[in-house]
């Protein structure tokens, strides 16, 4: 027999009711006190007076997320996974397995084989519509990649795939390379979440090249509108420190260094890199951990021109000769 949700609602309430005359007609064993209650949200009863948990059930039949409003509620609700952005369809299709196998492990027949391999080539081609849609599968595949190889977060995926929803929306891919659009938001993706990584290091895992990526990149951030803060060269110097295996003593002595330089006015124009790169090699030598300027341009891939130049100026602005 089918209920109806106000006949379920119904039969809670008279449940819960149910409850609150059985915990009013039972005392409690600790103070022989009658005003016990019970709580909704662990559905446990309990003294009001000493505090006792008289009875507690704890076989919750509610979600996992708390809620408290209502329009959260509404967000938060679901039925199967959550979806996600970065697929073209946000997750919502079934896959269907690679594996020849059948709910038992047992491998299929040469006959089931054939049909579903019939049954995954059309299932590929019926979930692109048109060529939007395949635009966008192909760019979001490509974003995955590239952020799978620069090891960035999940979040920045999820911003990426929405820069590239909305490129697409505005209209913004006509003219120009799916992978340059794609690794250009990928790198906007990564500047809005602060993710420090440099657009050479963007480059190497992209398919296109570095000087179509920053015209590409400046051409969507302008048309969309996005708001990017400078990059702080203090964002790399963790990790440049961490591939030099510097001590914790450089890492602080180059922070200190790109601090009391920017106040001077010295990161003006300059590459963040580079002025990282400079200030990891200066502190280098003021602890007495000397590296090369070869092995610092190496891990920040920049020239060891850069490194000298700003490490000039660097060193002057900080008074030590």
């Amino acid at each position: 027999m089918v209920r109806s949700p106000r006949q379920r609602e119904r039969e809670e309430e008279s449940a819960t009711e149910a409850d609150q005359t059985e915990s009013e007609e039972r005392a409690c064993p600790e103070c022989d006190s009658a005003d016990l209650v019970t709580s909704n949200d662990s559905n446990e009863i309990i003294c009001e007076d000493c505090g006792l948990i008289i009875e507690e059930r704890n076989i919750d039949h509610g979600p996992e997320w708390r809620a408290f409003n209502h329009s959260e509620r509404q967000s938060k609700s679901r039925v199967g996974a959550p979806t996600t952005q970065t697929m073209h369809d946000k997750g919502l299709t079934t896959q269907i397995d690679w594996k020849d196998k059948d709910a038992y492990g047992r491998s299929l027949s040469s006959e089931k084989r054939n049909q579903m391999n019939r049954l995954r080539k059309w299932q590929e081609r019926i979930r692109t519509k048109d060529a939007g849609e395949r635009n966008l599968q192909f760019a979001l595949s490509e974003i995955d990649r590239m952020a799978s190889a620069l090891g960035v977060p999940r979040s920045v995926r999820e911003v990426s795939s929405v820069i590239y929803r909305r490129a697409l929306t505005e209209d913004l891919i006509r003219g120009r390379s799916i992978e340059g659009v794609a690794t250009s938001c990928l790198y906007a993706g990564c500047r809005q979440e602060g993710i420090p990584r440099s657009l050479e290091e963007v480059a190497e895992v992209s398919r296109v090249e570095k000087k179509e990526i920053g015209r590409t990149y400046r051409y969507v951030a302008k048309e969309l509108g996005l708001e990017m803060k400078p990059v702080d060269p203090k964002e790399y110097v963790p990790r440049f420190c961490s591939d030099l295996e510097a001590s914790e003593e450089v890492e602080m002595k180059a922070t200190e260094i790109i601090d009391t330089t920017a106040e001077q006015g010295l990161l003006s124009g300059k590459s963040p890199t580079g002025f990282a790169a400079a200030a990891i090699y200066a502190a280098s030598l003021l602890c007495n951990e000397k590296k090369t300027q070869r092995e610092v341009a190496e891990v920040a891939q920049v020239t060891e021109v850069t490194i000298r130049n700003r490490y000039q100026e660097q060193i002057e602005a900080m008074g030590v000769y």
